[in-house]
């Protein structure tokens, strides 16, 4: 039988919940592929990430479904890796119809300026459409999509030291603001909705 997993819906934290073990970071990201060889090309041949393990199996080792694949890592210079899984079929993950497509993305980290201005001419050279370089204050970016249709941010840090200690001191405060203004969203939704079903007119019965 298969182990199903949901995403919690809720959860709740008391004095007796073990404390937090501690996280050292990412070991890897994965995503469903199109074609192990197509994605291998990308990652490997036009962004220089080494492919380093393959593995083959026809069952799930954590559900037990049955469903042959191929898993595939490529690793960063620092040891954590980005991953795919092609199931042998030519399918693509679809996007999320609910969710605007610049949501969704994993951004990967270079060094300077120089790199990510090198990177973007390398993929530009290669016919890869390529969107910035964008200043978001502590990093500059640029955006571009895989074969698979994912988005892919490189990102070297400028690490202000003044921003980034302001940000840091008023990052709860302004989660709390945020909250504080969905509910707010939320509540107006809520009325508008209200006020619609009350303005309708009544149906005769049938």
């Amino acid at each position: 039988m298969s182990a199903v997993l949901e995403a919690p819906k809720a959860f709740q934290l008391s004095a007796a919940t073990p404390a937090p073990v501690p996280v050292k970071g990412l070991h890897h990201f994965a995503w469903r592929c199109r074609d192990a060889e197509e994605t291998r090309a990308f990652y490997e041949d036009l962004l220089g990430l080494p492919l380093v393990h393959i593995i083959r199996a026809d069952n799930v080792p954590s559900t037990g479904e049955n469903c042959p694949y191929v898993h595939l890592f490529f690793r960063f210079t620092d040891g954590s890796h980005i991953a795919f899984f092609d199931l042998g079929d030519d399918t693509v993950s679809e996007p999320s119809p609910n969710t605007p497509a610049w949501v969704n993305h994993i951004a990967f980290e270079v060094g300077s300026e120089a790199e990510l201005l090198a990177a973007k001419a390398r993929l530009e050279a290669a016919g890869v459409q390529v969107l910035g370089v964008t200043d978001h204050h502590f990093v500059h970016s640029i955006y571009f999509f895989d074969p698979n249709g994912i988005r892919l941010e490189l990102t070297r840090r400028l690490d202000p030291p003044e921003y980034m200690a302001q940000k840091e001191a008023s990052a709860h405060a302004e989660m709390a603001a945020w909250v504080k203004e969905k509910a707010a969203r939320r509540a107006a939704r809520a009325a508008q909705g209200q006020a619609g079903q009350s303005g309708q007119p009544e149906r005769a019965g049938a």
